[in-house]
């Protein structure tokens, strides 16, 4: 088979690199976009008059033929090199050399830019909508569990009481906080490189704005050198993405420290765990363990990335070829680790009494200690020793905060009053915090609201509906 590019050569090429140097076996991906990229550029060809209208309506009838045939498996095409090759060589067979009349003006440079663009936003709108059945979930738990008080920490340690709903509200902030990168990302995706040629332009008349409204495209790549070596989306993306996985890592490892008996907060669902080969009472939280370190994959997508990219002068290199195999990885991996994420946490239960005890014992309520010397006047740093002192005295009593008598409070502080053991219950200690943004249950209340109303906001933009 004919290379496209074999014109000026008099030797075949090695067999051995011949078959290395093949894109072939992972950019088959790519062939829904290739397809509709092929069928504007058609229609662009017959505006151009380079296409005539029984050339354009074969094509397109082309096209939907090997559309409909599916996606190919590279094995059954040794000889081909890359999907490119492969479009038109399915239309030279079926329109003979019509077929090759749709390359005229036309790259592999801008066509893999163009490709790996749209199968990039596709991949953006599927994300999205990933994160969003996940941070449902995630929403659905907090408001089945918005009245359980659970220990916060820091340092590993308990801090004060929270809300479970506010715990989890703190994880859908992060996954918005994706959602929105994707989005402010995909306005730098979605823009037009075909009609750049090999670097300086297609040497003839296009209208690439028709390609562009066809493609679902909202601008036009404004020089073609940058165009056709241009792979900043990619890399934005992969870094969008890693910062997801991060967060699926730390969701992960958080559910798994709670699901230990030395926390004992969530209950393991046994259709996303496994048991012991050895021990008969194991059952282990392999889900979320998987979900931990499958993040590292897709964190190496973007140090991958860029290594590829920091030394290529303009504009296209072949060392480009290498920038597809990590973004359909990391693509796949996160579309692969959202929806266990997502099933994980509809099966979860949390053991709510564990929760709640742990939260009322361990001076979880300290700091609001504090503040209530605050409150009678104390400088706060005079209030946090003389808090500290109590705790002290506690702790040598082996009692909570509660279990001090008034007289062994006042030698700390004469403003201790009969008031201050009413400040000290759980009620007191959440309601306290009603501030935007803290765990009283009024203001927990308004945040799930709001969060709904912000998932129900991550609607996805019209594109080509194609799967990556």
């Amino acid at each position: 088979m004919n290379k496209l590019w074999s014109g000026r050569f008099r030797e075949p090429l090695d067999p051995q690199f011949e078959q290395w140097q093949r894109s072939f076996a992972f950019d088959v991906r790519l062939l829904p976009d290739e397809i509709a990229a092929s069928r504007a550029y058609a229609r662009a060809l017959a505006k151009s008059g380079i296409f005539t209208t029984t050339d354009l309506e074969s094509v397109l009838n082309a096209l939907d033929t090997t559309t409909a045939k599916g996606i190919p498996n590279p094995a059954d095409h040794p000889g081909v090199e890359d999907v490119h090759q492969f479009v038109e060589q399915e239309l030279v067979l079926l329109v003979g050399d019509t077929g090759y009349k749709l390359h005229a003006g036309r790259s592999r440079n801008e066509q893999i830019a163009t490709d790996l663009r749209l199968y990039t936003r596709r991949g953006i709108d599927r994300t999205r909508a990933a994160i969003a059945a996940f941070a449902s979930v995630l929403l659905d738990k907090a408001d089945q569990y918005k009245d359980v008080v659970m220990p916060s920490y820091t340092h590993l340690q308990r801090a004060e009481p929270v809300l479970v709903a506010h715990w989890l509200l703190a994880w859908i902030e992060m996954l918005l906080r994706d959602a929105g990168r994707l989005a402010d990302c995909r306005r730098r995706v979605n823009v037009l490189p075909l009609g750049s040629g090999a670097i300086a332009g297609p040497g003839m008349e296009l209208d690439r704005a028709a390609i562009a409204a066809e493609l679902g495209f909202e601008a036009i790549s404004a020089n073609s050198m940058d165009a056709t070596s241009d792979r900043d989306f990619e890399l934005e993306f992969l870094h969008a993405l890693s910062s997801l996985a991060l967060h699926l890592s730390r969701w992960a490892e958080e559910m798994a420290l709670f699901s230990t008996v030395e926390y004992g907060f969530v209950q393991l669902p046994e259709p996303y765990s496994t048991g012991s080969s050895a021990m008969p009472q194991k059952k282990n939280p392999d889900a979320l363990e998987l979900l931990r370190a499958k993040s590292g994959r897709v964190l190496g997508t973007a140090a991958a990335l860029q290594t590829v990219l920091k030394g290529l002068p303009l504009a296209y290199n072949k060392d480009l070829q290498e920038a597809q195999e990590p973004l359909f990885a990391a693509t796949n991996s996160i579309l692969q680790a959202l929806p266990i994420a997502t099933g994980f946490m509809t099966a979860v239960a949390f053991d709510t009494e564990r929760m709640k005890q742990a939260a009322s014992s361990g001076f979880l309520n300290a700091t609001a200690a504090a503040r209530y010397l605050v409150k009678k006047g104390v400088p706060f740093r005079l209030a946090h020793s003389a808090v500290g002192q109590a705790v002290r005295l506690a702790l040598e009593k082996r009692c909570e905060l509660d279990g001090l008598t008034l007289e062994e409070l006042k030698q700390f502080r004469p403003e201790f009053d009969r008031d201050f053991f009413d400040s000290l219950t759980l009620a007191s200690v959440l309601a306290s915090h009603n501030v935007p943004g803290g765990t009283a249950p009024a203001r927990v209340q308004e945040a799930l609201t709001i969060a709904r109303r912000r998932i129900s906001e991550l609607s996805l933009p019209k594109t080509i509906t194609t799967s990556p």
